[in-house]
């Protein structure tokens, strides 16, 4: 498998840190889970397609929503989610 490239506005992860406790460095380890859970966010994909990516990290299934830019994953938020965990337990 290829190397994943991950891309993030700095000020987000900040922000993000902030609010949800989640690093976007943190967050790239969801996308190394083997059972990880990629799902189509269809309630942000109105001007490029969005989704989540629910993997275990650490002490719990972490949500990251991300999209694809120029073959970059391209982080834009991460946290550990109450619906990300049911959505992870359910697959797994």
């Amino acid at each position: 498998m290829a190397k994943a490239r991950f891309d993030w506005d700095e000020r987000k992860n900040h922000k993000n840190q902030r609010k949800h406790g989640v690093s976007f460095e943190l967050a790239q380890l969801s996308f190394a889970d083997s059972k990880r859970v990629i799902a189509e966010d269809l309630s942000h994909s109105h001007s490029e397609m969005r989704y989540y990516c629910i993997g275990w990290v650490g002490h719990g299934a972490l949500t990251v929503r991300f999209t694809y830019r120029e073959g970059v994953i391209r982080i834009i938020g991460a946290g550990y989610w109450r619906r990300g965990k049911k959505i992870y337990e359910d697959q797994n």
